[in-house]
């Protein structure tokens, strides 16, 4: 059992705040929670608003679940404790860009509400804007962008979200994108529209 260190003493009341640094940036910061199966194009939506919010002035994070596990997750498998452990420090992460003023866009797979629970509960709830990027499983096989649903077909993959392990779709998400039905620029225009309001400091 790992034992609660003693020594530890935050300055959190000492240090200049989040409505300091939304002031510099003249924006409101926000975490924008993209979850939804292998494929679905999260990562497509997130670059595509990164672009569209940096046109509009607003400074904003990406995390993508590929590029976090070549740095800070490197050492994380896909069991189901990894997996939380996975999205805890994602959205720890999240929570000091947040206090950053940064608006952070994160495109992470986090197939359980459970999961998306503890990283809402670290964020925050008024702070967590969760979209939910609906594509079935068979429309993200078809697409295969990455070639995992082949491998995981193959058994090359084990506890492989949506085939051997679950995917729970949010209940009421902020937000829903059905990409087999909308194209990618339509996507993004609709996520805009609907987080912009959140954003703008009055």
């Amino acid at each position: 059992m790992t034992t609660k260190a003693t020594n530890i003493h935050p300055v959190f009341d000492r240090i200049l705040g989040r409505e300091d640094k939304e002031g510099i940036l003249n924006q409101n910061s926000k975490v924008i929670w993209m979850t939804g199966l292998s494929g679905s194009g999260k990562t497509t939506i997130a670059i595509g608003l990164e672009k569209e919010l940096q046109k509009r002035g607003f400074l904003t994070q990406i995390l993508d679940g590929d590029n976090i596990r070549t740095g800070i997750n490197k050492n994380l498998g896909f069991s189901e404790e990894d997996r939380t452990e996975n999205i805890r420090r994602i959205a720890e992460v999240s929570k000091l860009f947040l206090n950053c003023g940064v608006i952070t866009i994160n495109c992470f797979v986090s197939p359980t509400i459970d999961i998306r629970d503890v990283a809402k509960e670290i964020v925050g709830k008024e702070d967590f804007l969760e979209v939910y990027v609906n594509a079935s499983y068979k429309v993200c096989e078809e697409r295969d962008v990455k070639g995992l649903y082949k491998k995981a077909r193959n058994g090359e993959i084990k506890n492989f979200t949506g085939l051997d392990s679950p995917f729970e779709a949010p209940e009421n998400p902020f937000l829903e994108i059905k990409t087999s039905e909308m194209t990618p620029v339509e996507s993004v225009e609709k996520v805009i529209e609907a987080i912009l309001p959140r954003l703008i400091r009055n």
